[in-house]
């Protein structure tokens, strides 16, 4: 899940705020168009993820593979959840949630998830990663909010803390007592991956 610029098609709503024929009571429409395609921006991401993460449940192996293999259940079912809320709230200012894979892929800024069967450690340094995209581009959404729609902002900030926490769960596996993190400087997954593993075997 690694940034980069993909083409886009030009008729796809997230080229620019959709139309949209009514928001919510008290709010512009324009701002609540901008609201909607920020949103939708957010399904997409969060609908990567959570395949993502069962992605990488089915493929971890070796040491600790029961314990991650079981974590990341729970955070599968959790940003299900987040998308489905995303969803729901962009179809109630009056928007239109899509959710089908071609639609993903098409308007996705980042290539597929790299890293096939791999150790847990390899896994969690390629997640570390991809955690970093997701949060950032959170924050970013969470600002935007900010200035339109102050319930979409606390819906992203609920999210955002419990992304914040999963990653935190992730990276104490690549954190060393000295409080340094394996995979820094890291520019991809598999670059990432491989960090993570060096770490654990010491080289």
């Amino acid at each position: 899940m690694t940034y980069s610029e993909t083409s886009k098609d030009p008729s796809t709503a997230l080229d620019g705020a959709p139309k949209i024929e009514y928001t919510i009571p008290g709010m512009d429409a324009d701002a609540g168009a901008q609201v909607v395609k920020n949103l939708q921006e957010r399904l997409i991401a969060l609908t990567d993820l959570h395949l993502t993460l069962k992605h990488v449940h089915w493929n971890v192996i070796g040491p600790n593979f029961i314990g991650v293999h079981e974590m990341l259940d729970p955070q599968v079912d959790a940003v299900r959840e987040m998308a489905d809320a995303v969803a729901e709230r962009i179809a109630a200012m009056g928007g239109s949630p899509v959710g089908t894979p071609g639609h993903l892929v098409a308007q996705r800024k980042w290539d597929d998830y790299s890293i096939g069967r791999a150790g847990t450690i390899e896994h969690l340094g390629a997640l570390d990663l991809v955690y970093q995209g997701v949060i950032a581009d959170y924050r970013e959404a969470i600002e935007s909010a900010g200035d339109l729609d102050p319930v979409t902002e606390d819906l992203l900030i609920d999210h955002s803390g419990d992304l914040e926490q999963f990653h935190w769960f992730v990276r104490a596996h690549l954190e060393n007592a000295g409080g340094q993190i394996s995979t820094a400087g890291a520019t991809s997954e598999k670059q990432a991956a491989q960090q993570a593993g060096d770490e654990r075997f010491g080289e």
